[in-house]
């Protein structure tokens, strides 16, 4: 019997070499490649060469700036930009034959990646209570399903309204309005579990909770830091700009406990001398830090700047700065002159003569930018290890000018956009206010769930509705078992979705699945085609138009599902005119207008090339802070260990993966083939541990209150991670985190520095022994 698109065949592990660079011609072939396999030439050349253009389909696999109109290259895109969107094209269909083939239980005993291989849901399906299969429902009964259930609830707060990144501003915003309207502030997103950490320590510094750089502050800094990310795979066009800096004389240190191979070269395949020549060099500098090291080693920079100043007063630090625009220095400089390097050396791995090179390196720069991804942000120490890059920064002035800045790079495509528009479960009274004397009513003041207080809500039973725009939640969550009981508590549970995924499989008692339109595809309303927006890490708002022709007729764009469900939920007691903005978007952008700082004369604006620019008021020397001026913090040190036998994790992605799904078993830039679920092991590490290649282990979690996690069944690869460390994919290492360990302060997920031992998994195909 041949095996349905998707399905795992059995394969085996192969390790080669890891790669030594990046991109070049293999990432355009393995690009066209997978493009060809899920759709047409045709589809594909129309998505390829629309994306990213102005008036074109924005990337929805990430949130990096495009170049300006008129420097933008013909082929604005990169291999996994290419695999997602064609992913999301594909001409493979998930109609009612298929929900009848395969029961509920069959499709929770599937991968990832086989749920995602069985192409677009074509029809609205319903899963009943007590039922074992998804059936076929229309519209207007499935949405009546689920507004009859959130008016049955006891109080708003028992729903909660889930986002991810791949939601248009306007959908975003349409989302938050109808959940306040409601009457409840439960709206969870994706950043709860990426970047929480980051706008949580930006706000409190900088009081804005976005990066302040742009393309251009890229491509004119004298000294680039790439801390705990690794552009080649997850967010490869940002390596161009790295390559138009370093034309421009910018100097790069990477900070990774991984030597990525787009930490070390970069062949532009747009460019010859990425075809045929040896490709820009990245890192001038690589910092094989360990994990949760990143604190200790900011620390330890700011320690020695400041004695730097000491031995040459007033050449080092930015008084002008520091005494104009920023508080607490000297309780800051005190607290930084305390810093011990024997817990320097513990946390980094790093000696001191490896960080005094780097001080060296910033004492010869004028300009200095600071990117950073969930390396930093996954730790439990996250919010304090973003306020030591602030106050690393801020030390010589390098916030504010040309070429300076924080740059916090987001993953996923409009996640930025989305708390922009209020997806937030703690917007500020200003914003909800503007809600209030827009719409008449008045918003709920109370704060919301965020995305791990929302698991422990439904587990509890406080939660009954779970209604997701966009996104897999179950698998972007931690604690797996846990994060599914919870799910499976609910009395509905409810996704608009293009794709399959896990989450469809881990039922409430009803299930719906409402299937919605792609990015790539023409959005046509009762005034006509409609086009979307969105906002990426650099604050820059332009359009998104899809081309092609939708994959099936009842499909509904992700407003028209949710305007339609609010007018069926609302009843008309909130005077808001979804029915106007489901058949017009330009209506829901005037309303923004009116209502988000930087969107006035939000239409005309966006429809020009490239868009618009949101102010940035760090750049115009304005800190909206509660004193007014940019905070020096102090933090206290942190130094990650892990008892003998053990080692500290970080989960992170496979090239060939886009956030939860993985696209195949491969990833060549590591060299890993045909299996994922494997652990990379410093070799030394392997040898203390008497283990080899091959060896099949247990992942097993240790935590301070003696409760332990288990992944099964993974093989060991030697690695050059930093001693003391290992790494592993997620989501298949997502269970070993507990829901109740996250970042001080941000509540974000900690999926960096686990410590985990790898227990040796018995050969069962030996005799047992007599």
């Amino acid at each position: 019997m041949q095996k349905p698109h998707g399905e795992e065949s059995e394969t085996s592990l192969s390790v080669t070499p890891p790669k030594k660079w990046a991109a070049g011609v293999p990432a355009v072939v393995h690009a066209l490649e997978y493009s060809l396999e899920q759709t047409s030439p045709r589809r594909t050349g129309v998505d390829l060469l629309t994306m990213n253009q102005v008036g074109g389909i924005d990337c929805p696999g990430c949130a990096w700036a495009d170049p300006a109109p008129g420097r933008r290259h013909r082929n604005e895109y990169c291999e996994n930009g290419a695999k997602h969107i064609n992913d999301e094209a594909t001409t493979r269909r998930v109609t009612a034959d298929f929900f009848r083939e395969h029961s509920v239980a069959d499709l929770a005993g599937r991968s990832d990646m086989w749920l995602n291989q069985q192409g677009r849901l074509t029809e609205p399906m319903i899963k009943r209570p007590g039922s074992t299969h998804y059936e076929p429902i229309g519209w207007n009964d499935a949405l009546g399903v689920l507004a009859e259930e959130l008016k049955s609830l006891a109080s708003p707060d028992e729903a909660v309204f889930y986002t991810s990144g791949r939601a248009s501003n306007e959908a975003a915003f349409v989302l938050q309005l109808f959940a306040r309207a409601f009457g409840t502030n439960n709206l969870p997103d994706c950043s709860n579990m990426c970047h929480e950490s980051s706008g949580f320590a930006l706000s409190e510094t900088l009081g804005t909770g976005k990066g302040t750089v742009s393309l251009d502050d890229l491509h004119h800094a004298d000294l680039i830091f790439l801390v705990g990310q690794n552009p080649g795979s997850n967010h490869p066009r940002q390596l161009s700009a790295l390559e138009e800096a370093k034309r421009n004389g910018a100097r790069i240190v990477a900070v990774n406990p991984l030597p990525e191979a787009g930490l070390r070269r970069f062949k532009n395949p747009q460019q010859p001398r990425g075809i045929v020549g040896r490709g820009t060099r990245i890192a001038d500098r690589f910092l094989h830090i360990k994990p949760g090291g990143d604190l200790a080693l900011f620390q330890a920079l700011n320690r020695l700047l400041l004695e730097a100043e000491d031995a040459r007063p007033g050449t080092v630090l930015d008084h002008d700065f520091i005494d104009a625009h920023t508080t607490g220095f000297e309780e800051f400089a005190r607290h930084a002159r305390t810093v011990d390097w024997d817990d320097v050396r513990t946390a980094t791995g790093l000696t001191r003569e490896e960080i005094e090179k780097v001080r060296d390196e910033v004492l010869d720069s004028e300009r200095v930018v600071v990117c950073w991804a969930m390396g930093i942000t996954q730790h439990k120490h996250g919010v304090p290890t973003v306020r030591e890059i602030v106050n690393f920064l801020m030390l010589r002035g390098n916030l504010g000018r040309a070429g300076t800045g924080a740059c916090p790079v987001r993953g996923h495509s409009n996640v930025q956009g989305d708390r922009t528009m209020g997806i937030w479960e703690q917007m500020p009274d200003t914003f909800l206010d503007a809600l209030r004397d827009e719409f008449g009513f008045e918003p709920p003041r109370a704060h919301g769930l965020d995305s791990v207080n929302s698991i422990k809500a439904m587990r509890e039973g406080r939660v009954k509705v779970f209604l997701a725009l966009a996104g897999n939640f179950v698998r972007a969550a931690p604690d797996s078992e846990v994060t599914e009981e919870a799910m499976r508590s609910c009395r509905l549970t409810a996704h608009i979705s293009t794709k399959l995924n896990r989450s469809h499989t881990v039922c409430g008692d009803t299930a719906l699945i409402l299937p919605t339109l792609g990015r790539t595809e023409r959005d046509v309303q009762a005034d006509g085609e409609q086009f979307v927006t969105v906002e990426n890490s650099m604050s820059e708002v332009h359009t998104s138009r899809g081309r092609l022709a939708p994959a099936s007729p009842m499909l509904l764009s992700e407003i028209a599902i949710l305007c339609r469900l609010a007018r069926l939920t609302l009843d008309g007691r909130v005077e808001i005119p979804w029915e106007t903005f489901e058949g017009d978007y330009h209506t829901i952008r005037d309303r923004i207008a009116r209502i988000v700082p930087g969107f006035h004369d939000f239409n005309a604006r966006v429809t020009r090339p490239g868009g618009f620019q949101l102010p940035n008021p760090v750049n115009e020397g304005v800190f909206n802070t509660e004193v007014g001026k940019a905070l020096f913090t102090r933090n206290e040190s942190v130094v990650p260990r892990a008892p003998e036998g053990h080692l500290l994790l970080q989960t992170l992605r496979s090239h060939d993966q886009w956030n939860t799904v993985p696209y195949t078993d491969n990833d060549r830039y590591r060299g890993i083939h045909g299996s994922r679920h494997v652990v990379l092991v410093n070799p030394a590490d392997l040898s203390e541990l008497g283990l080899a290649q091959g060896d099949r282990v247990d992942l097993v979690s240790v935590w301070a209150d003696g409760t332990e996690r288990r992944a099964e069944n993974f093989q060991v690869v030697p690695y050059p991670a930093a001693k003391g460390s290992a790494a592993a994919y997620y989501p298949e290492t997502n269970v070993l985190v507990p829901l109740d360990s996250v970042a001080d302060i941000s509540n974000q997920p900690t999926s960096k520095g686990i410590v985990v031992r790898l227990e040796p998994v018995p050969d069962r195909t030996q005799p047992s022994p007599a």
